[in-house]
């Protein structure tokens, strides 16, 4: 799979769907205010437009690669341990989203996997095995979609690459963005 270099911004977003349900507004910024299942409108439009097949990251492939693939520092956060270098959150957002590329990248060079807005994931949300797994899919249903990622508004540990988070795939508000995926 291929995934995002950055969260999908508000110029992409309004390029597809022809508005922008964003609060922090710039076309550089990260879309916001996005639910779930917007995302799978959006995503659908994405493909009928491209041609390709797009969609929201499997929660392994997110962890996978905010934690740097088979490069990995192993680092608290995505792209280092320390955090004002590579996430705009709590600490130092200024308590609004921040154009996307203007922290440090991981080692995959992708940006603001920590901090800035949550992302959803495709997976629904479940507790995980106690058995090693490789690439892991969630549950086949639920009631709540994975988010990771952390965001501007957040503490610094809900940045980390190891936090999990759950919601309503029809829950919006401004810390909720998305990265894309796209299957070969």
């Amino acid at each position: 799979y291929d995934i995002g270099e950055t969260e999908v911004t508000q110029a992409l977003w309004t390029a597809v769907m022809r508005n922008n349900p964003s609060n922090f507004k710039g076309d550089n910024l990260p879309v916001e205010q996005v639910s779930w299942e917007d995302c799978q409108t959006f995503i659908g439009k994405l493909n009928d437009l491209t041609g390709k097949r797009f969609r929201l990251p499997t929660e392994a492939e997110w962890e996978y690669a905010a934690r740097g693939g088979k490069r990995s520092n192993h680092t608290q956060y995505s792209g280092g341990s320390m955090i004002d270098d590579v996430a705009w959150y709590g600490g130092n957002s200024g308590n609004k989203t921040h154009s996307v590329k203007t922290k440090k990248p991981n080692e995959l060079g992708l940006y603001d996997i920590s901090g800035n807005v949550w992302e959803w994931c495709q997976d629904w949300y479940g507790y995980y095995g106690s058995n090693a797994q490789t690439n892991p899919t969630g549950p086949g249903s639920g009631s709540y979609r994975v988010f990771r990622g952390g965001t501007w508004s957040n503490f610094d540990w809900f940045c980390r690459s190891s936090f999990r988070g759950n919601c309503s795939p029809g829950y919006r508000y401004d810390t909720f963005g998305f990265r894309l995926a796209l299957s070969e």
